[in-house]
This record gives structure tokens, C-alpha cells and sequence, in this order.
């Protein structure tokens, strides 16, 4: 059974930075594409980054790009989210995710994974 465990949100001022973290699991983490995922209170979850397998081709939302970094330490089983100049809007419980077929690259679509996190909270204040 794969096991997805985020750590590192909190509370930052808009303009700060925060470091999410991704521990991963139960099956060849090294295998699978992973994303990063958040839902705002009252909204639908959304698509924030994806890495592919090998950590090469990285995919973001277009809200995040330039200020969001995703990366992946294939030796720790471990994906991560540099977040630098974080906004009130950024604020949401962000989830990680692990793609279901091996050897794919970072899609943004949800069905495309099928492990899921258990979510943590980033709050930006303005």
C-alpha cells in the first residue's frame, strides 16, 4: 500500500517562503511522476506542479510559475515544493499525489493519479 505523507506547511507573511515535503511510500518511488495539488476553502482542488519519473520535464500552473520550484530526491523517496513569494491567494491544504502508471511525465488532469496524500495547511497573510 503506497503512503504519502506532506510536511511543512504553516503560517507565512505574503512574500515569504515555505519548503513542502513529500514522503513516499510502499511501491519504487523512483518509478512514478508526482504532483502537488492544493484546495482553497470553498473551492475545487487544483493543479499547482508535476515532476516525471526521472525528474526531468516539470509542469506548473500557470499561478505559480516563476515563484513555485517542484523537485523530487529519488535516494529519499522524497518530492518537494520550494514556494518564494507566496501570496494571500496561495493560501490552501496542499496535497501531494503519485501518478498511477510508471514511467510517465508530470500531468496536470487528477485522474491520472491515484494516491493521495492527507493534505497540509498553507496559510499566507497579508
Amino acid at each position: 500500500q503506497v503512503q504519502l505523507v506532506e510536511s511543512g506547511g504553516g503560517l507565512v507573511q505574503a512574500g515569504g517562503s515555505l519548503r513542502l515535503s513529500c514522503a513516499a511510500s510502499g511501491r519504487t518511488f523512483s518509478n512514478y511522476a508526482m504532483g502537488w495539488f492544493r484546495q482553497a476553502p470553498g473551492k475545487e482542488r487544483e493543479f499547482v506542479a508535476a515532476i516525471s519519473w526521472g525528474g526531468g520535464p516539470k509542469n506548473y500552473a500557470d499561478s505559480v510559475k516563476g515563484r513555485f520550484t517542484i523537485s523530487r530526491d529519488n535516494a529519499k523517496n522524497t518530492m518537494y515544493l520550494q514556494m518564494n513569494s507566496l501570496k494571500p491567494e496561495d493560501t490552501a491544504v496542499y496535497y501531494c499525489a503519485q501518478q498511477k502508471r510508471p514511467y510517465g511525465l508530470g500531468y496536470k488532469s487528477e485522474p491520472e493519479y491515484d494516491y493521495w496524500g492527507q493534505g497540509t495547511q498553507v496559510t499566507v497573510s497579508s
